[in-house]
């Protein structure tokens, strides 16, 4: 009998060793130590989700893997308010680079939202489909300010600075704002309102002086947005697959290739509490995402400013 439950005991540590292994292996090739295989004749499909800060995954993900033989064309499903210029304007760039140098077809799916930067992303593409009651557009541009100067005398605290000429602490939060500053940075936002236009213009090809009428910052539904030329038609992710699928001359039915996740998005995801955060540091952390907008202050931005309130940066 004890023999037996030697012999028991043995093979449960060889099982336990065994499935440590596994799980181990399971690991390293999350950790992209094993690059995936691409199918022949396969779709990219990328997502472009949340505010967009720097938009840096995604842009290395669709140069990496656009530029592949085995892909034949790239399926884009966005739920996005916008974010940062710079980075929208460079996701928009690269978009276009796929189609105009590598020839391949490019569809956008739009999820929930495409506002503003994630619009201006969009419009790169051969083809934008949309639910009926997503939101869509939101053409313009914002730029945030504070002025906290009765708080740092309410908390008796005196900002000084040195500087070199008038405008080189222009929208500091110690002191308010000159008429002059705010026409510099009226003149600043109205600059980029022409790039965004532009692009739009150009992307969806229609008339400047179109989208100048509607470039208030509103947004319409999917709905609206196909009748006005804004998007190509009404669908779901399903839909604009087999469009891709079409365009890239597949077939309706293309093999979806999706980039495995980032060494450092694994591992958040790994050990990610949130979900079972107490309630109370839930509101206390998302107190703190709410005050971190602040580092958007001062600069312009394409965002439905909602996204900043919620937390979103």
């Amino acid at each position: 009998m004890r023999k037996f439950l030697g012999t028991v005991f043995i093979v449960l540590i060889v099982l336990f060793f065994a499935g440590c292994f596994m799980a181990a292996r399971t690991v390293m090739n999350q950790l992209h130590l094993e690059e995936p295989k691409i199918a022949k004749s396969s779709v990219l499909f990328l997502e472009l989700e949340g505010v967009i800060i720097d938009g840096k995954e995604f842009l290395e993900d669709l140069k990496k893997y656009s530029k592949e033989d085995e892909i034949k064309g790239v399926l884009i499903q966005i739920n996005s308010p916008g974010g940062v210029v710079g980075p929208s304007q460079e996701i928009y760039a690269e978009i276009k680079r796929v189609r105009d140098e590598l020839k391949k077809p490019v569809v956008v799916s739009v999820s929930s939202l495409a506002a503003s930067g994630a619009f201006y992303s969009a419009v790169a593409a051969d083809k934008i489909v949309t639910n009926p009651g997503s939101m869509i557009g939101s053409i313009g541009v914002i730029m945030e300010f504070a002025n906290l100067e009765k708080l740092y005398e309410f908390a008796k605290i005196k900002r000084y600075v040195i500087k070199t000429g008038a405008y080189k602490d222009s929208g500091a939060e110690y002191r308010d704002m000159r008429d002059d500053e705010k026409l510099l940075f009226q003149e600043l936002a109205n600059e980029v309102l022409t790039q965004f236009k532009t692009a739009v213009a150009q992307g969806r090809k229609l008339p400047l002086e179109t989208i100048s009428k509607i470039a208030d910052g509103r947004v319409f539904t999917g709905e609206k947005a196909v009748a006005m030329g804004l998007a190509d038609k009404i669908g779901t992710l399903s839909d604009a697959t087999k469009l891709i699928g079409q365009l890239s001359g597949i077939g309706p039915d293309p093999e979806l290739f999706s980039p495995p996740p980032k060494k450092a998005e694994f591992l958040r995801d790994l050990f990610d509490s949130k979900t079972s955060m107490p309630p109370l540091e839930r509101s206390v952390d998302r107190a703190l995402k709410q005050l971190l907008h602040s580092q958007f202050w001062g600069q312009p931005l394409l965002i439905l400013p909602s996204a900043l309130s919620a937390g979103g940066a």
